[in-house]
């Protein structure tokens, strides 16, 4: 199926099922994905080539972002949520933690009402400055597709083996201080079954999740184009009763359809 790339460092704002209208931060290439996942479900497309290149600096970001929040607060719409997300992983960017103190001191500036978000897939928590930068984002977003390793392996293809229990106790150190965010689909991908929504990965999921015990977590499904045409939506249906797991915890749930 298509897939796209954003263009730009700082793109949109464009209007989100989570975060309302949302000014987006590409720290990576603008010519190719660039993560150290390569899920089957990202829209984005494949991995080409896994190695950096072109990624902006940090004065570039400072620069560019200045400029667009300047230009919003004179048109009198400034953005729900400034979000780091784009062609990858964000924080595999070198200077993502300074850039996260620029991007603060911006939002202060201009759009003090504006929450600052990242869209992660938590393998980097285990930086010291990675966990201390996501500290002072309003809404660390940090992806938990499974907790059980082969279904790892099969959703998220990680460029080096990561166990789910690695994640788990990654994501652990954030705590309530973060949201878990899980994609369920089902398919076939190279011949294997994909389908995060049986009993076994439900059961092991929703464990995870009680370990971590987030301030939130949100649910979706597939709602754009994937490069892999054998991936299925899950329902509204199954996704509110998934939801209904964590929230008999306590742990609220949104539920993107």
């Amino acid at each position: 199926m298509p897939t796209f790339l954003f263009d730009s460092v700082v793109f949109g704002p464009v209007r989100s099922r989570r975060l309302g209208l949302s000014l987006g931060i590409n720290l990576l290439p603008q010519d190719s994905k660039y993560c150290n996942f390569d899920c089957i479900y990202c829209e984005c497309g494949k991995n080409l080539e896994y190695q950096a290149n072109n990624m902006p600096s940090r004065k570039d970001v400072f620069a560019e972002l200045e400029y667009k929040l300047i230009a919003m607060q004179k048109n009198g719409e400034l953005p729900d949520a400034i979000t780091f997300a784009g062609n990858g992983e964000p924080t595999i960017h070198p200077a993502f933690a300074e850039i996260v103190d620029d991007t603060v001191a911006l939002r202060n500036l201009y759009a003090p009402q504006s929450k600052i978000s990242v869209l992660s897939n938590a393998t980097m928590l285990h930086r010291n400055e990675v966990i201390n930068a996501l500290k002072k984002i309003d809404m660390p977003i940090l992806k938990l597709d499974s907790a059980i390793d082969e279904t790892i392996e099969l959703i998220n293809l990680p460029s080096k083996k990561i166990a789910a229990s690695q994640l788990i106790e990654q994501l652990k150190a954030l705590g309530n201080q973060c949201i878990v965010q899980t994609m369920f689909l089902q398919g076939t991908y190279r011949g294997q079954t994909v389908d995060n929504t049986t009993d076994e990965e439900l059961e092991a999921w929703e464990r995870a999740i009680l370990a971590i015990h987030p301030k939130k977590v949100t649910i979706y499904s597939i709602a754009r184009d994937t490069p892999i045409d054998t991936l299925n939506k899950v329902s509204g249906e199954t996704l509110r009763k998934i939801a209904a797991k964590i929230e008999r915890h306590g742990i609220p749930v949104q539920v993107s359809e």
